[in-house]
């Protein structure tokens, strides 16, 4: 079944959460998605039942609060079943988990960005993610100190549990 609702926009303190939501919220993830509202607008809508209760989007709301935003734009889902709500909570939730990244051109696009001037923080990531996208690994060769000689072979040293004589296997080809 293919469902296209109509936003419609509604009073945000008229939202009902729902109060076996598994997914948690943190102060810091809720500070970024206002970051990201104010940035940009409030452009992913909430989704309710026909009572106006969250089927998804507990953490915009949160953020919407603390920007002090009166309304909010919502997608009406009444003709999902109890059954079908449940589900669709976690699946929501649960699904944005399974996406990757094309690391290369995620770098293109945070490179972009950064060389236009804007806020990469507004991306969602840490400014350290970011940093360790860009660190390149070095490989160039080590010292002695760094690695030891490889042609001489560490101790292996045993200790005999019975006479507490220690001894290197080394020495005596086993090791």
């Amino acid at each position: 079944m293919t469902y296209f609702p109509a936003y419609k926009t509604v009073l945000t303190d008229s939202l009902i959460p729902y109060a076996r939501n598994s997914r948690t919220h943190s102060a810091q993830q809720v500070d970024k998605i206002a970051a990201i509202i104010r940035e940009f607008g409030f452009l992913n809508p909430i989704i309710v039942d026909g009572q106006n209760s969250i089927i998804a989007g507990h953490g915009r709301i949160m953020a919407a609060q603390k920007l002090g935003l009166a309304t909010l734009p919502v997608i009406e889902a009444n003709h999902l079943s109890e059954a079908q709500r449940k589900a669709y909570v976690i699946a929501d939730n649960r699904l944005a988990l399974d996406a990757g990244w094309d690391n290369d051109l995620l770098k293109i696009e945070l490179q972009d960005l950064e060389a236009g001037g804007f806020d990469l923080a507004l991306t969602g990531f840490e400014l350290g993610e970011i940093a360790a996208m860009f660190d390149d690994p070095n490989f160039a060769p080590g010292t002695e100190g760094d690695q030891g000689k490889l042609d001489e072979l560490a101790p292996k040293m045993v200790t005999c549990p019975h006479c507490n004589a220690e001894w290197d296997l080394r020495e005596h080809g086993q090791g």
